[in-house]
Formats: structure tokens, C-alpha cells, sequence
């Protein structure tokens, strides 16, 4: 029994966040968790999600909380411009994209903004990034800034401008990267005269 409680805390401290889904993989009976927290071993992060008390709680551990419950979503737009610094904004739900026939995630904390995206809309121009040693999918920077033009309506013009502005100017994608990305977002046209503008 103190062999299971041993592996599970290194189990968490190895990996930041831990689900019970991952106790399984390691073949940790799932009681371990319950009796950890109630020890005060563990803290209970959401439903599902476990990890160690006064752990290093990051800007972006909200990303990989998300990521543990929903690992095929995507973070974007808002929270994708915020964690590549190209924006002051700071939304505090996450935006997240899911496939057009996906059910949407039922998660009470933390907060989540659902787009839908579907084709290459879904798999193109996204990055995994090491978050509290969670896996996250994010859009690039190239792939933000075309998404922020065709969300303009839901997030405002300004903000997608910002985005293209601090992305160009700061050197972070290049123009066929860009072109490449409005082009899978289909706003190529919606985006010449502004990039034209900047360039």
C-alpha cells in the first residue's frame, strides 16, 4: 500500500498534473488518490485533476488543466494570443477549439470559451507545448493572427490588428507562414490590405 502512495507522488511530481486515468497506466489503484488528498498529499485541482499541494502554479496552468480533460482541444485565439505575449489582453476563460462534431466539454473550472473549427482549420498551424509536464496543443503565432481576422466579429478588429502588428514588428512568423495560415482560415482577402498596410 506505501508502495502505491510512493508511486503516486512521484508519479506527480514527475509529471506536474496528474488524472486518474493516469494511476491506470501506471497500475496505481485509484483509491491511492482519495487517500493522498485526504492525507493532504494531493490537492483535488478540478474534477479529474490532481497535482501537489503548493506546487509552482504557472500564467498558463489554467492551458494545461484544460489539456488533461479535454486533450484533443486546441487553445487559441485570446488565450493563444496572451501566451504567445502578443497581446496586453487577459481573458480569463479559455478559449478553446474543438472539432465541429465534437459533444463540448462539461468542465466547471476553469472557464472555457468553445470555437469550433474543423479540415486543416483544426490540425494545421498547431504546436505542443510542455505546460506543468502536460502536453498542450496551441495554435502558432501565424495561425492565431489569421484566426483573430476571421473571429474579428467575436473578439473585435482592434485586437486581431494588435495581434498582426506585434507579430510582424516583433519578427515572430513570416509572411508565408502567415499567408499559409489565412489562407487554411480563409481570410487571405480579409487580410491583404491590412498586411499591405504594415509591410
Amino acid at each position: 500500500m506505501e508502495t502505491h502512495a510512493s508511486q503516486l507522488l512521484d508519479l506527480a511530481r514527475s509529471r506536474g498534473l496528474i488524472t486518474a486515468h493516469d494511476l491506470g497506466v501506471a497500475g496505481i489503484p485509484r483509491v491511492s488518490l482519495t487517500r493522498a488528498v485526504r492525507r493532504g498529499q494531493l490537492d483535488r485541482i478540478g474534477r479529474g485533476v490532481y497535482g501537489l499541494p503548493g506546487r509552482t502554479v504557472t500564467e498558463h496552468s489554467t492551458f494545461a488543466e484544460v489539456s488533461l480533460r479535454v486533450p484533443k482541444g486546441v487553445v487559441c485565439l485570446l488565450s493563444a494570443l496572451r501566451f504567445h505575449e502578443l497581446t496586453t489582453q487577459a481573458p480569463f476563460e479559455v478559449w478553446l477549439a474543438i472539432d465541429n462534431k465534437a459533444l463540448a466539454p462539461r468542465i466547471d473550472y476553469p472557464p472555457l470559451r468553445i470555437v469550433r473549427f474543423s479540415g486543416a482549420a483544426m490540425s494545421e498551424g498547431v504546436e505542443e507545448h510542455i505546460i506543468d509536464g502536460v502536453p498542450v496543443h496551441i495554435t502558432s503565432v501565424a495561425k492565431t493572427v489569421a484566426d483573430c481576422f476571421k473571429y474579428r466579429n467575436k473578439i473585435g478588429l482592434d485586437v486581431a490588428l494588435e495581434a498582426l502588428r506585434e507579430a510582424w514588428h516583433g519578427k515572430r512568423m513570416t509572411s508565408d507562414d502567415l499567408w499559409a495560415m489565412a489562407k487554411v482560415s480563409r481570410v487571405a482577402n480579409v487580410m491583404r490590405p491590412y498586411l499591405e498596410a504594415i509591410a
